[in-house]
């Protein structure tokens, strides 16, 4: 076998008569020559802990940018009198010991856990929102299963509404849908009797009277951000609000390539005439749940259920079902959809839908009990390492 040597022979003859090495010598001069070994670990990006905590801040203005925490966790840890923004999505958040503090969370794929904190103002877009032993708080919230507080008073809460130009990317990263908000559906762990641990804000609240924008010198001030009703991406919902009318009428649009426009467009064509958005869902259904929930019509829709989920709409008003087929027939001829034949029976369309709506995101919320477990002792166990500290 034979060797190659880093300096050349002087003469060819001495080449040639150059011994040739034993296994030995070979095998220490490859061993020496050779680079390490490199495995495909080798390769990350080393992870600075730090960049996915926010602690001890005061009087300032802090949070991430777009594409910072890129899907991560983040803790946010002991600040007092803070403008907090996080313009990105991310696995889960938890907020513990913070008060008087203004905060805008990106779209989280799990939980946003709020744990002992007070004088709190947010913007929230989570699948599942929790909060423990915090005073005063009042969050704006797209919430896709039922939010939960415990041992927390002073709680109100308001249908999301805001905007950048990164954040319908990011509920579609985070696996969020626009559609399923419960923002008001509240369940309270430790209800005290006779006394309300939270309620809804008004319903003229507006954000930036809470949590203003980013300030003109901070790093943030190249995000533009609007809270706008008519800008924002999760549509405005009356939510658990009294209905104005006993008249509702149940809007389904079938999936598409613009599904979501139209059902923008619809919400834009009906509030434009008065009538109020309640609520909205996107599930999946098989055929044996349109049997169920559309009845006599479900012979017609079976199909349409095969390409993706349904997107439906509760709209409120008194002739709010003549005015939905009217803008059927004008604005989305030749586009399949669901609208309730008349007021007489809107009601049973509206209440079938929407009672099946729940069961199903009732076994999403299954699912999303066990994620948060996990994700509590994942933040538990970074906590105990030194991780997070």
């Amino acid at each position: 076998m034979g060797c190659c040597f880093s300096k050349k022979s002087k003469r060819k003859s001495e080449k040639e008569l150059t011994p040739t090495s034993t296994g030995a010598e070979n095998t220490t001069n490859n061993n020496a020559e050779a680079e390490p070994k490199k495995y495909s670990w080798d390769k990350r990006e080393k992870v600075d802990p730090n960049d996915y905590i926010l602690k001890g801040a005061k009087d300032a203005t802090i949070g991430r940018l777009p594409g910072k925490l890129n899907g991560q966790q983040l803790v946010i840890q002991d600040c007092e009198n803070c403008d907090i923004y996080v313009f990105d999505h991310s696995a889960a958040i938890s907020i513990d010991d913070c008060v008087n503090c203004r905060v805008v969370l990106g779209p989280v794929k799990g939980s946003v856990f709020i744990r002992d904190c007070k004088d709190m103002k947010c913007v929230v877009a989570c699948q599942q929102f929790r909060t423990r032993d915090c005073k005063k708080a009042e969050v704006f919230l797209c919430c896709a299963t039922q939010p939960i507080i415990e041992s927390s008073t002073g709680m109100k809460f308001g249908c999301y509404q805001y905007y950048y130009p990164e954040l319908a990317f990011h509920f579609k990263d985070a696996g969020l849908s626009i559609f399923n908000n419960n923002w008001s559906n509240v369940h309270d762990f430790t209800p005290v009797s006779g006394e309300t641990n939270w309620s809804l804000l008004p319903e003229d609240a507006a954000v930036l009277d809470y949590v203003p924008a980013p300030d003109a010198e901070s790093e943030f001030k190249g995000i533009r951000t609007s809270a706008d009703a008519g800008r924002s991406i999760v549509p405005l919902t009356r939510g658990g609000r009294r209905k104005k009318s006993d008249e509702s009428c149940l809007f389904v649009f079938f999936s598409g390539d613009y599904t979501t426009a139209n059902a923008r467009k619809l919400i834009d064509e009906a509030t434009g005439k008065g009538f109020l958005l309640i609520q909205t869902k996107e599930v999946s259904m098989s055929p044996e749940d349109v049997t169920r929930v559309f009845q006599g019509s479900a012979e017609d829709l079976t199909e349409l259920i095969t390409k993706g989920p349904v997107v439906a709409l509760e709209l409120n008003g008194d002739g709010v079902v003549e005015v939905c087929r009217n803008i059927a027939d004008e604005v989305f001829n030749g586009t399949k959809v669901f609208v309730s034949e008349s007021k007489n029976t809107s009601g049973r369309d509206v209440d079938n839908f929407f009672n099946f709506a729940d069961m199903q995101m009732g076994l999403v919320l299954q699912r999303a009990i066990r994620i948060l477990i996990s994700t509590d002792r994942s933040f538990l166990i970074q906590g105990m390492s030194g991780g997070y500290h």
